[in-house]
């Protein structure tokens, strides 16, 4: 393995943060912030990762994309000599769980109890076309969750407990808030992504309707927290979760005003503008891609 430390000492709310590259020889890049002493966030093949050191082993959320299990394996083996024991998987989406297949037996693996089921089911993701293979279909299952939870779920204790909450469908229908409460840190998943228009996965059970009602309950819940680990972007602050909401309100809204006056899905899709006071941090992905979001809004409508 070729290993480049990037010098230098970053300051991101408050803590300091070094980035490190690991590298295998095929290429397969594993980057490495340091957000705290023992919580780091791995970046690239998919999802962010984070592994959290404790004085047993390390807990490491989310897995990437097939084949980047022994990648994160060899990331975090630079980092400690603890063992990985305990994954747990934000939801069932390819880009996040799929190398969970690459890691031992000895391992418990966590997730929301829907999120176990869609992970079975191996479902498409609503508007984001590939064909991404059943990894836990053909290793006979092994890497799904072997501890589920309904609402919330405590690991550990002291200054190393993890809460894990469920607030209700958003991106899918199984997303997981991972706390980490000593550190006031809060890896949020895919629920947000970045400040974008997020996946609102209907095949997955997930919902545009109560999108932001989700967030906010996250917001109101988590008092207690300073720093949001984002699924594929930078760190954000609890205060970008109540904008986030903000921002989808804003797009469920006029969805369902563009419904009302009888606009199709496509029309809304190609026409939709940001509104004013999100334009300078929020992005909007191509018409294609955003009308079936819409298309999503305008199911649950109907179904009203």
């Amino acid at each position: 393995m070729r290993r480049v430390l990037m010098l230098g000492c970053l300051m991101v709310f408050g803590v300091a943060s070094i980035s490190i590259v690991s590298a295998r020889q095929n290429e397969m890049v594993v980057e490495v912030e340091q957000v705290y002493d023992n919580l780091f966030i791995l970046r690239g093949g998919g999802g962010h990762s984070a592994a959290f050191v404790t004085s047993d082993g390390v807990v490491l959320v989310d897995t990437k994309i097939a084949g980047w299990g022994q990648p994160l394996i060899d990331a975090v083996g630079e980092l400690t000599s603890n063992p990985i024991t305990t994954i747990i998987n934000t939801h069932a989406h390819f880009d996040h769980v799929s190398g969970n297949v690459e890691f031992p037996a000895t391992v418990e693996f966590v997730a929301h109890e829907n999120a176990k089921t869609l992970m079975e089911e191996w479902n498409p993701v609503t508007g984001f076309p590939g064909d991404f293979p059943d990894v836990f279909a053909d290793n006979n299952g092994h890497g799904l969750p072997t501890r589920t939870y309904g609402d919330r779920l405590t690991l550990g204790s002291g200054s190393e407990q993890i809460d894990l909450y469920y607030f209700g469908r958003g991106h899918t229908g199984g997303d997981t808030w991972v706390v980490f409460p000593a550190l006031r840190t809060v890896h949020a998943g895919d629920m947000f992504p970045g400040k974008q228009v997020p996946i609102m996965d209907q095949s997955n059970g997930g919902s545009g309707v109560e999108y932001a009602r989700t967030l906010r309950l996250a917001h109101a819940t988590l008092t207690d927290v300073d720093t949001v680990i984002t699924g594929h972007s930078t760190l954000m602050t609890r205060a970008d979760i109540a904008e986030m909401a903000d921002f989808v309100d804003a797009f469920v809204s006029g969805v369902r005003a563009g419904k009302m006056q009888g606009r199709s899905a496509g029309d809304i899709a190609s026409t939709w503008l940001l509104p004013a006071r999100f334009r300078t941090a929020y992005s909007v992905p191509a018409a294609d891609r955003l009308e079936a979001y819409v298309q999503v809004i305008f199911d649950e409508l109907d179904a009203q």
